[in-house]
């Protein structure tokens, strides 16, 4: 590429100190010429070490940036990000991520060839640890019975044009076209950023053959966590858009109405009790055919464990979803009750 256009690789993060170092050595290995590519660390202020194991680097390696993030938010640390990015294209990259020495160079060689207005590739989700819950949730993260059709997550066979991606590849001047991720999204931006690039008539490609290494979230609890902020921030996006971008936002919140609806209704009707059998046993009989499909390479302990995974997924997004549905009736101008802490980190 002997035209390659100076990079900006931003890097959103706060306390990973587990993961900051390999991320960081995998980024600064990228085969782009190191006067062309430079490494920014947005920081949330962390209080674990994170910061001065970037300082480390910062002093060792001219590229490697330090920036304070002051709101502590994903989506101010993007903006701040993008103001103070010195390179023409911007490659958004995430803490918990090991990257291949292609990963930028190529992303950057699609936005460039192929007339696309964002790119992105596909996550590989590995195991926060070797426990059979970690190895449960990294199954299930790249599952379709767990994210649906996020071809990021999943994988595809063929370069597609798609409506979000995980991270993003862009040229510098799409954010004054399009404007900068909306801070009051938590969780959610990336995909109400492009869902508004969509909608001016952009178009976002998906890489198949750039692969990531995402270390998913190792317990219950972290993962419940994650999925209940993903569905609490998806009706503020849908009412800033003014429209659901995706049919699937709405299937756990869907699935848990249908769950609740129907065990109340078998408890003051007895003839409703099909009803409801129909909807749990059609649901937990899905559960059991994905679970029992990804046994062989499980295991036991882990199987029983992703057959518990995909009911938390579902569960806490659907109740985080209609938890926020049900503020916005009851306080239709207002924020959320009981904000929500979010880490920096997917």
């Amino acid at each position: 590429m002997p035209t390659l256009p100076t990079v900006t690789v931003l890097v959103p993060c706060r306390n990973e100190v587990r993961h900051i170092v390999e991320c960081l050595d995998s980024l600064l290995a990228q085969d782009l010429p190191p006067d062309r590519c430079e490494v920014m660390v947005v920081d949330g202020m962390s209080d674990d070490g994170t910061r001065e194991l970037v300082r480390d680097h910062a002093a060792r390696h001219p590229r490697v940036r330090l920036v304070d993030n002051l709101p502590r938010t994903t989506p101010a640390a993007l903006n701040t990000g993008i103001r103070e990015a010195r390179g023409d294209v911007i490659v958004r990259a995430d803490a918990h991520v090991l990257y291949p020495r292609d990963y930028a160079r190529r992303l950057v060689a699609a936005l460039e060839e192929t007339g696309a207005d964002n790119v992105g590739g596909v996550l590989a989700t590995i195991p926060a640890n070797d426990g059979p819950v970690a190895r449960a949730i990294a199954v299930a993260m790249a599952h379709p019975l767990g994210v649906g059709n996020s071809y990021f997550r999943i994988g595809t066979k063929e370069p597609r044009w798609v409506d979000t991606i995980a991270f993003f590849c862009c040229r510098r001047e799409l954010f004054d076209r399009v404007g900068f991720f909306d801070e009051d999204l938590l969780r959610a931006q990336d995909a109400e950023f492009n869902s508004r690039l969509r909608a001016r008539g952009g178009r976002i490609l998906l890489v198949p053959d750039v692969v990531a290494h995402y270390y998913a979230r190792a317990t219950f609890r972290q993962v419940a966590r994650m999925f209940y902020q993903y569905g609490y921030f998806k009706p503020l996006m849908a009412r800033k858009l003014g429209r659901v971008v995706t049919f699937r936002q709405m299937v756990p919140a869907a699935f848990l109405l249908a769950l609740v609806g129907s065990a109340a209704l078998a408890l003051a009707v007895p003839l409703a009790r099909p009803l409801f059998a129909a909807v749990a046993g059609t649901y937990l009989a899905a559960v059991a055919i994905a679970a029992l499909r990804s046994a062989p390479r499980l295991g036991l302990r882990a199987t029983l464990a992703l057959a518990v995974v995909f009911p938390v997924l579902h569960l806490s997004y659907g109740w985080g979803f209609l938890r926020r549905l049900f503020e916005f009736a009851v306080r239709p101008a207002g924020r959320a009750a009981h904000p929500v802490e979010i880490p920096l980190s997917r």
